[in-house]
């Protein structure tokens, strides 16, 4: 089953355009991701998924200069867009996650990734009743399960994030959620770029962490944030998104500490 983990990725957000090519340490926030996520050991490669849009002329040259693969498509239509990125890859499982996270924990991907593996199930997330700080999200789901979401529904609503008809539609699709291990269950936390003060947060935390170890973890980053209480009074003034899901089955945190 040939796996691919897929980062979203667009210039056009409306509360802060272009801010997965903003930099951090002289390379952009992308680049830090994709780095970050060539470390998990499970995928067998990482995909940008970026649209047809002009302004994304730019993700494709950062794709072509530091190599890695990406696919254009829809910009309003996501489920399209992934699964023409997940066909042209010849993909038959998407690890779904967004540009706007440039401290997603490769462990957490191949967390998700396993746990599909290890399931007979349609969907496998750890979103569906958040444990791990925002951020640090990973969905799981065969191109064949998207397909029937395509086929399903055309709704607008639907169709723009991907994975949201799945996990809505518990009476149709089989899915299994993974909480965090003790010392990282912390979804109060929120590490998601959307707004300048989240870029000048995630400064702060690559500042201090990236020079001696650009492999640095989810632990490390909180056991620095314990140290500097500050650095998350930055961005506390943006909420978080907490919504769990029902009817979905819990799985118990890894044995293995990440």
């Amino acid at each position: 089953m040939r796996t691919i983990v897929t980062i979203e990725a667009r210039m056009g957000s409306s509360r802060l355009p272009g801010k997965v090519l903003e930099d951090i340490l002289g390379k952009p926030v992308l680049e830090h991701l994709i780095d970050r996520l060539r470390r998990a050991r499970l995928p067998d490669a990482i995909v940008v998924a970026t649209t047809v849009n002009p302004l994304d002329d730019a993700i494709e040259a950062l794709c072509r200069r530091i190599g890695c693969d990406y696919h254009r498509g829809s910009e309003p239509d996501i489920t399209s867009r992934l699964i023409a990125t997940a066909k042209a890859s010849g993909a038959d499982l998407i690890a779904q996650t967004t540009g706007d996270c440039p401290l997603l924990d490769p462990e957490v991907v191949d967390e998700g990734i396993r746990l599909f593996r290890d399931s007979a199930v349609d969907y496998v997330s750890n979103r569906l009743e958040r444990s791990y700080p925002c951020g640090q999200d990973v969905q799981v789901f065969p191109l064949s399960v998207l397909e029937r979401v395509a086929a399903s529904t055309s709704d607008p609503n639907d169709r723009e994030h991907g994975s949201y008809y799945i996990y809505t539609h518990p009476r149709e699709f089989a899915m299994r959620n993974f909480l965090a291990p003790d010392g990282i269950r912390c979804p109060e936390k929120r590490w998601v770029l959307d707004y300048p003060e989240d870029l000048e947060f995630m400064r702060r935390v690559y500042g201090a962490l990236y020079p001696a170890n650009p492999a640095f973890t989810t632990r490390e980053v909180l056991a620095w944030l314990r140290a500097h209480p500050e650095a998350e009074a930055i961005n506390a003034m943006h909420p978080i998104d907490t919504t769990p899901y029902p009817h979905w089955e819990r799985l118990p945190p890894p044995e293995e500490p990440r």
